[in-house]
């Protein structure tokens, strides 16, 4: 990256885009111009400028000085509970529509690559009894999350092609780390109890990756030559049941593994009695992505391991709970 240029983050204060602007800050010098509603502490590197939101009608323009990088954390997160009555149309507004027109005027003001964070809901829900994900597979997003990020690669697909902005997209599955939320903090408390567990003989796999080797490979992409127009998909690069993780986890606690075993037939049978069959498969059903493409054509490893990024989630998950008790 060129000095005396810029990167405009969004999504600065969110989970993936907090991590990138802690590494990006230790590695180069340059300025980040961060887009927040509220101001907020940050870097010294870091000019935040407040934005009403991420629209189809929002105006960048003022923001693009010496911008040459957009890295594009911010998103309508998906949620297991949605409550809103229309939820692609208001998925499509942030992930698609507000992606696409802040992707319009990077491309004007001349900005060089525009950095995607998408999902790997764009390939689909899961690779059980299926082939593992690619990134050249056709995109199969099944729910309004996955459906508005797929819609946005297609029209960032499309501004590359019309503008010579370079676009890359990069689409992880589960993303855990320090202060990870929803399931996988369901997992870390059940993990933390004293209880045994019913998953001895759930053997899935599932791909994850850990925040921070996320956050290597979005840097990894800011600059290198063979990253323009190219979709890669992350992970850890080793799969993991739900067994396996959570025996991961308890001895990260120094805690007996503790997992009875039922089999997976009554997991199923139960999600099919009580309507949460989806909940059940995205606890004990598959969805493997294959990184290899990523790694090859960057020439890149994920430089921690899982035992590594599960130790470093759990070690924050006991010292938030430490620092809760004593309030």
């Amino acid at each position: 990256m060129t000095k005396n240029k810029s990167i405009l983050l969004t999504g600065a204060t969110g989970f993936v885009g907090d991590r990138v602007i802690q590494q990006i800050s230790s590695l180069v010098e340059y300025q980040i111009i961060a887009p927040v509603r509220s101001k907020c502490q940050a870097p010294d590197n870091v000019k935040q400028a407040i934005v009403s939101g991420i629209e189809a009608t929002t105006d960048w323009s003022s923001l693009f000085d010496s911008v040459n990088l957009v890295i594009h954390c911010a998103a309508r997160v998906h949620v297991m509970n949605e409550l809103s009555g229309d939820p692609l149309a208001d998925f499509r507004e942030v992930n698609r529509f507000g992606t696409l027109n802040l992707a319009k005027q990077a491309a004007e003001a001349g900005v060089k690559r525009f950095i995607f964070i998408s999902s790997i809901k764009v390939n689909g829900e899961t690779t059980t009894d299926k082939s593992v994900f690619k990134p050249s597979d056709k995109r199969c997003p099944e729910d309004p999350y996955g459906i508005s990020k797929s819609e946005a690669e297609i029209g960032l697909q499309k501004i590359a092609k019309d503008t010579g902005m370079e676009v890359v997209i990069i689409r992880p599955p589960l993303v855990y780390g320090p202060g990870v939320k929803a399931n996988f903090l369901n997992l870390l408390k059940l993990s933390a109890t004293k209880l045994p567990l019913p998953f001895g003989s759930i053997n899935n796999k599932r791909s994850m990756v850990y925040i921070d080797n996320l956050v290597d490979l979005i840097v990894t992409c800011i600059d290198h030559p063979h990253a323009g127009n190219k979709v890669f998909l992350a992970s850890d690069g080793d799969d993991l049941s739900l067994s396996r993780l959570l025996r991961l986890m308890r001895k990260s606690m120094n805690k007996p593994a503790w997992l009875i075993s039922v089999p997976a037939l009554m997991f199923e049978l139960l999600g099919k009695l009580i309507g949460k069959s989806a909940v059940v498969d995205r606890l004990i059903g598959d969805l493997q992505v294959d990184s290899s493409d990523t790694q090859t054509h960057l020439d890149w490893t994920p430089p921690y391991s899982v035992e590594q990024g599960i130790q470093a989630t759990v070690d924050d998950f006991l010292l938030a709970h430490k620092q809760n008790s004593n309030k």
